[in-house]
């Protein structure tokens, strides 16, 4: 299979931000992206609903790409129209790769995946792979050569069918408990997780979902070894973004397939580095506190 062949789709998913929405697509355009799968969620409201129908306008006006616009009738919320849409792509489809309307990434990206994707197709021990990666977490040893991490990622990441397999089903605190059975402790990449688990459901949040999937399963994701994801999505508008999110991928840049792919072990070093990530990063002190004060009530 071609590392550009298009039976490795995009999965994209939209809301009600146009302006936002026309960046990305420019990327994805450059990135030659094939086939896309857009999932536009419902308004939430009548202050929402101009913007939505806005959105959908603009995505079923893609001429450069093969498209297949799905509209929700109801707002699912970014949560449950993940969950929903990545598992009705992983029926369809062995391997896809997964965009929301805030991330832009660097030429060359979606080429990376799919070549990440193929290699490791066959490697169960691998679970996904990811465009993105924190200067504060990268293993000091990584040069130009990708690098295995036990801590998932969602900002424009691929899988497979088989390594998507049981996410819906259970949530993730269940997971954690999963993972904690397997020896696995709930913090061991980072105080934040289990915050987020206990918080999942009532902010219609789905990443812990899948990180915790990750630890549960002992997976592996591939990781490029610098950033080539830029968010734009820090604002009022942002579901689950913060102020350092800008900052934190301004340096987004290519990073070309290796000719020799490593083998797929983890960096000894990832889980020290998301602990002591983790312990300074300020947006996850602050979820930190907040869940414990709701779960003290």
């Amino acid at each position: 299979m071609s590392p550009t062949a298009p039976d490795v789709p995009v999965v994209l998913f939209v809301y009600a931000r146009p302006a936002l929405l026309t960046r990305v697509l420019g990327t994805l355009r450059e990135n030659g992206v094939p086939m896309l799968h857009v999932y536009s969620d419902g308004a939430r409201g009548a202050d929402d609903a101009a913007a939505v129908a806005e959105v959908r306008r603009m995505v079923r006006a893609i001429d450069w790409a093969d498209v297949h616009v799905h509209e929700r009738a109801k707002n699912f919320g970014l949560g449950r129209n993940v969950l929903a849409g990545v598992s009705e792509i992983a029926q369809r489809y062995e391997s896809f790769v997964v965009w929301e309307d805030d991330l832009l990434a660097a030429s060359g990206t979606y080429r990376w995946l799919c070549a990440a994707l193929e290699r490791f197709r066959d490697e169960p021990g691998v679970m996904s792979v990811t465009a993105w990666t924190h200067p504060a977490v990268t293993p000091s040893d990584v040069d130009a050569t990708p690098y295995f991490d036990g801590r998932a990622e969602c900002w424009v990441w691929g899988a497979w069918r088989r390594s998507w397999m049981g996410m819906p089903e259970e949530t993730a605190l269940e997971k954690m408990h999963a993972a904690e059975r397997r020896g696995v402790a709930r913090d061991a990449y980072g105080n934040d997780l289990p915050a987020m688990a206990a918080a999942e459901a009532r902010r219609n949040i789905w990443a812990v979902r899948w990180l915790y999937h990750h630890l549960q399963h002992g997976g592996l994701c591939c990781r490029p070894p610098w950033n080539c994801v830029e968010h734009i999505g820090v604002g009022r508008e942002a579901s689950n973004a913060n102020e350092l999110t800008a900052s934190e991928t301004a340096d987004a840049r290519p990073a070309p397939a290796p000719r020799d792919w490593p083998e797929p072990r983890e960096n000894p070093e990832c889980r020290s580095r998301w602990l002591a990530f983790a312990r300074r990063d300020p947006w996850s002190r602050r979820l930190l506190r907040r869940v414990r004060r709701l779960l003290s009530r």
